[in-house]
């Protein structure tokens, strides 16, 4: 048997060393367990508990309730989905007495401890049962505050609730009581029914008496005279080769209802209208679109077969967490509702008819539409899809595949697509955003330079639409606001993850100098190329281990000194990164010759841990710990790199080297079907080589380790035509 799995089901016992067929069936496999699905779109309601900027829910009954009275209570209810047996760990800072139940059972009460230090969180690990997992929160008001923040224990790992009863399903967030003066009589969850609870459950689903006699684009959008507003739904029109149907309703404003794209009814004046109106089999886009004279306005549209039988409205994006079928943006100019087509680009806000920014929303109060991009990985942005991404591309290249090609172009044209509506969305709702959330809460290297790196590589292929918007944004916050110390070298400070305080990480080699060759690339700009060029000097001063010639993963400024631990991956994010630099930085640089004996000093340190069998190891001078696929790639791929740049005095131990490990992965990490085993997973760090061999596990195609093993390949293959062509 394999490390991983049976020898014959590895991809070196169906394809042998056939490079093309390996990058094809990673490519294949990743692509299709991660298909381009839009986001889910949701009901959300801007009343009540919401997420903040560190993506925690803030409950501020205070602020709320200002009147509620000593010892009154509020319970809180939501639910949150488990594929499996598992947990999440759920932090709180408690500004007032709590208790928690799960699925009907306490698991918490807070104690004056946590309630005195309220500035402080309290740590949960909740365990969940696979399904549903109904959470409820009491709260009791006392002289010291009323409420609590509570949920993830970090914004880089967000997660949400959703409400918890079937007229809201798929809505995110918590329904609450008003302040009560009893405890409910039961603690509600799966299966509870509202009204049986005998109290009023917020936010609410219904207009106030005065807003709801409104027309309804008076009581979402006002009275704006000479605004624009339009409605959006869809329906299936059943008659083949286009059948005659009637359009009915009233108007409070002059008004159009388009289908397909046609305008097929106008109305000059508010009142009842009636019109016959032909329409191709199909379904289609509704909309209506009407301009406030500055008075009420609105309109209510049904549509029937040449039987009379009403048509269906759907929701234009299968909003979750509402039964309505229309969807309403407004207040915008003339000029922006004349194009429909543009306005249908849910990942898009629109310009507002005063200026600021629009979103859809629903005619509910408080209640707009909102984005989650709730795909495991399609669309979504951070480091280890970065350098997936790269990979994929370039292994879609190699073996002549547009699709898979246009795949990674797509999924960065999301993030460009929405990139300006994630800010609006973090302004609007409190900071939480479920598009773009690293961007969003910048403060990290790991936010935005690898990702940032493979975004430029991609663009140097595709148009991407915006994509400059967001590569300005990512090297001002490498080059200006990422934390330095004196001698310019980047370290860990001012983070949202407290644990990486006043540290400097070998993986922020990647996570920058990637993106600065690219930078300098794209602008022509040599100060982009000398800062990455300096890191690795200043990262080697304070990380390098002479005895071994290789890396430790973490300088600690707490104890002023590196961990001593040379983990693979660690060291893989070095040597990959200086291959990378020198193959763009000019030949006559002033630090070349320092970064080129580093380079050798590295690999020649790295080429002695190489194992018989051909792979590198966890902790690489420690051959007890596991075979661990992402580093044996990344050291792959800077040997054959190293190689083709003529880096090496003598090349021939790094050729042999390279074919070793091209071999030993094919054999020993990946399967025949495309699943890369071996990967560690994302780490912490630690002082002793335990951690990173009893506690950092493996993962199975973990995004770490996919893109850098499809380098490898990539890598490979040039090096075989680069090695065919010198000896012809």
């Amino acid at each position: 048997m394999g490390f991983y799995f049976e020898n014959h089901a590895s991809m070196y016992a169906r394809a042998g060393m056939q490079v093309e067929k390996t990058l094809e069936t990673v490519v294949r496999r990743f692509i299709g367990q991660n298909p381009a699905h839009p986001p889910t779109y949701r009901a959300f309601n801007r009343h009540g508990i919401l997420r903040g900027k560190d993506y925690r829910y803030a409950a501020d009954f205070s602020r709320l309730y200002p009147d509620a009275r000593l010892g009154q209570f509020v319970y809180a209810w939501a639910k949150i989905w488990s594929e499996t047996e598992s947990s999440i760990r759920f932090d709180v800072n408690c500004h007032s007495p709590l208790l928690i139940w799960r699925n009907g059972e306490q698991i918490f009460r807070s104690d004056i401890f946590q309630e005195r230090y309220f500035k402080e969180r309290a740590e949960l690990n909740i365990a969940l049962r696979a399904g549903w997992n109904h959470l409820v929160i009491r709260f009791k008001k006392t002289r010291g505050g009323f409420g609590a923040v509570f949920g993830t224990w970090l914004g880089k790992l967000p997660y949400y609730f959703v409400m918890p009863v079937p007229e809201r399903e798929g809505q995110e967030g918590w329904l609450h009581t008003e302040p009560l003066d009893r405890d409910l009589a039961s603690i509600p969850t799966e299966g509870t029914n509202l009204a049986a609870t005998g109290v009023r459950w917020l936010p609410s689903l219904e207009w106030p008496a005065a807003q709801a006699k409104m027309g309804n684009f008076q009581r979402m959008f006002g009275t704006p005279a000479g605004a624009c507003a339009v409605g959006w739904t869809r329906a299936l029109f059943t008659q083949a080769d286009g059948g005659t149907y009637t359009l009915s309703g009233s108007a409070r404003a002059p008004l159009e209802i388009v289908v397909a794209d046609k305008v097929v009814h106008s109305v000059a004046a508010a009142g009842p209208f009636s019109a016959r109106v032909t329409v191709p089999f199909g379904l289609h886009d509704v909309m209506v679109r009407a301009t406030c004279a500055g008075s009420d306005w609105g309109f209510e549209l049904k549509i029937a077969d040449p039987a009379g039988g009403a048509l269906a409205f759907s929701s234009p994006c299968r909003i979750a967490g509402s039964s309505e079928t229309w969807i309403h943006l407004g207040p915008i100019a003339p000029a922006t509702a004349a194009d429909l087509a543009a306005l249908r680009d849910l990942n898009k806000l629109a310009p507002g008819a005063a200026g600021a920014d629009v979103y859809w929303r629903l005619d509910l109060p408080d209640t707009w539409v909102r984005p989650y991009n709730d795909n495991a990985l399609y669309g979504k942005w951070n480091y280890p899809l970065g350098v997936t991404l790269y990979g994929v591309l370039h292994a879609a290249k190699a073996v002549g595949s547009e699709d898979a090609q246009r795949y990674v172009a797509n999924h960065l044209q999301f993030c460009c697509d929405t990139f300006r509506y994630a800010h609006w969305d973090k302004e609007q709702y409190g900071g939480a955003t479920n598009v773009h959330h690293l961007l969003t809460s910048l403060d990290s290297l790991d936010d935005c330079g690898s990702a940032g790196s493979a975004l430029l590589e991609v663009a140097k292929y595709f148009d991407l639409r915006g994509f400059r918007v967001i590569a300005d944004i990512v090297a001002d916050h490498i080059s200006t606001k990422q934390i330095r110390l004196s001698d310019g070298t980047f370290f860990r400070k001012n983070l949202m993850h407290s644990f990486h305080e006043d540290t400097l990480w070998a993986d922020d080699l990647y996570m920058s100098v990637p993106f600065l060759c690219r930078y300098y690339q794209l602008t022509g700009d040599a100060k982009y190329i000398d800062d990455a060029a300096r890191q690795f000097l200043g990262f080697k001063r304070l990380l390098f281990l002479p005895d071994l010639k290789l890396m430790a993963h973490v300088y600690d400024f707490m104890r002023d000194m590196n961990t001593g631990i040379p983990w693979g991956r660690g060291n893989g994010w070095v040597v990959f990164s200086l291959s990378e630099l020198l193959a763009v930085l000019p030949k006559d640089h002033a630090l070349r010759p320092a970064l080129l004996s580093m380079f050798r000093e590295l690999c020649e340190g790295l080429l002695a841990q190489q194992d018989a069998d051909g792979m590198w190891h966890q902790v690489i001078n420690e051959h007890d710990s596991y075979i661990e696929t992402s580093c044996t790639s990344m050291f792959a791929y800077a040997f054959a790199r190293g190689v083709q740049q003529g880096l090496f005095a003598q090349p021939e131990p790094y050729v042999a080297a390279v074919f070793r490990a091209w071999s030993a992965l094919n054999r020993n990490s990946i399967d025949h079907l495309g699943n890369v085993h071996g990967v560690c997973r994302g780490s912490e760090f630690s002082f002793q080589s335990e951690y990173y061999k009893k506690d950092l596990l493996w993962n199975l195609n973990d995004t770490h380790g996919i893109g850098i093993v499809l380098l490898a390949g990539v890598e490979v293959l040039k090096l075989t035509k680069f090695l065919q062509g010198a000896k012809a």
